[in-house]
């Protein structure tokens, strides 16, 4: 297939695609139905393609969709891999399984959201809530000014949150709005008071597949931090110097981006709490665990967050006028995926790099 058809304009192209590159190359599929249709009426679906045999003592698991939109993205990186039989071929001969997670978040992929239809950010949801939740006092302070009554803001919202920004600066903004906060269901960010059908979902997957390999590599496919089409590997794992000091053997010494941590301040990410990844060592324990999550780069951080604020605001006003409703949907759809050759030339250069790295990373002795 042409390199540029392995992406989708919709969902349910994205789904169809995935599915049909699993079926040829003999994967074996799975498929968790969501409860609710998609935007166009479609079925909804985590669709699981294990490419390789279920007791490989070796598995990588690639996945698309943690933040729904950014699923235009990350498909068409897993379906690409799916039709390369040079790297298929390697990571077999490595014996590698691979496991390709379609759709953690199908809702927001399918109605071009970031969260779910519960309004949670799946990589702030994987908390402890049987303990008291994290507080986020600075995301308190911002909220309304971030979700205002009318759509475009008003001269005095402006003019509000730009004082802000002068006075904390956009880094501390970023890191207000961003870290994860579970005191305002419709607000940004919201990472729920309990475990949303992606987390629950996720977790069934892992234990099905991952439990009998003593090794587990995964690349989570995110987009919007960063400069445009520029992959930042960020290290996917607890505050572990042993973890980030393997990522980065694996993925740091190919004259990219070197691998970055939240928890060093090296990354272009804030620091988060309630991370998806921390199932891993949940409901595979048995397994020595390195990951990254794979951010490309579309716009500056300004525009991302004005974008998102626009997108919330129209969850709480349904009514709102038809055609600014549009631009909206069209504003996020192009925020989180870049749709010109050369952006997804990048994309698709970077992941297969960076998809052989983490075959040869899981192969070398430890």
């Amino acid at each position: 297939m042409n390199m540029f058809e392995s992406f989708s304009q919709s969902y349910v192209i994205a789904r169809t695609k995935f599915l049909e590159a699993a079926s040829a190359a003999g994967a074996r599929l799975q498929s968790h139905v969501h409860p609710l249709p998609g935007r166009d009426g479609e079925t909804l679906a985590m669709d699981v393609a294990l490419d390789g045999p279920a007791d490989a003592d070796k598995l990588l698991i690639v996945s698309s969709a943690c933040h729904g939109a950014e699923g235009y993205c990350g498909s068409g990186v897993q379906v690409s891999a799916l039709h390369d039989s040079a790297w298929r071929g390697r990571a077999a001969a490595q014996g590698v399984a691979v496991l390709y997670i379609h759709a953690l978040n199908p809702y927001g992929f399918s109605h071009v959201r970031r969260v779910t239809h519960e309004n949670v950010d799946i990589n702030r949801n994987f908390q402890d809530f049987t303990q008291p939740l994290p507080t986020n006092p600075a995301y308190r302070e911002v909220q309304a000014l971030l979700l205002p009554q009318t759509w475009p803001p008003g001269a005095d919202n402006q003019a509000a949150l730009e004082a802000h920004v002068a006075r904390v600066g956009m880094k501390a903004l970023q890191a207000a709005v961003t870290s994860g906060q579970h005191e305002f269901p419709d607000g940004l960010f919201f990472g729920g008071t309990a475990p949303t059908w992606s987390n629950i979902t996720l977790r069934q997957v892992l234990r099905d597949y991952g439990t009998r390999a003593s090794r587990i590599a995964w690349i989570d496919i995110h987009t919007g931090l960063g400069p445009s089409g520029v992959g930042e590997r960020i290290c996917a794992s607890r505050d572990d110097p042993v973890a980030l000091a393997r990522a980065r053997a694996w993925w740091g010494s190919d004259g990219h981006t070197p691998v970055t941590s939240i928890y060093d301040g090296t990354s272009t990410s804030a620091l988060l709490t309630g991370l998806m990844w921390n199932a891993i060592y949940q409901e595979c324990p048995q397994a020595e665990y390195t990951g990254i999550a794979l951010e490309y780069g579309t716009y500056p951080m300004e525009r991302m967050v004005a974008v998102m604020r626009s997108e919330q605001w129209l969850q709480l006003h349904p009514q709102a006028d038809a055609v600014l409703a549009r631009q909206i949907k069209q504003d996020m759809l192009d925020m989180f995926y870049v749709d010109t050759d050369v952006w997804k030339a990048q994309i698709l250069e970077q992941a297969q790099v960076t998809l052989r790295q983490a075959v040869q990373g899981l192969s070398a002795l430890s």
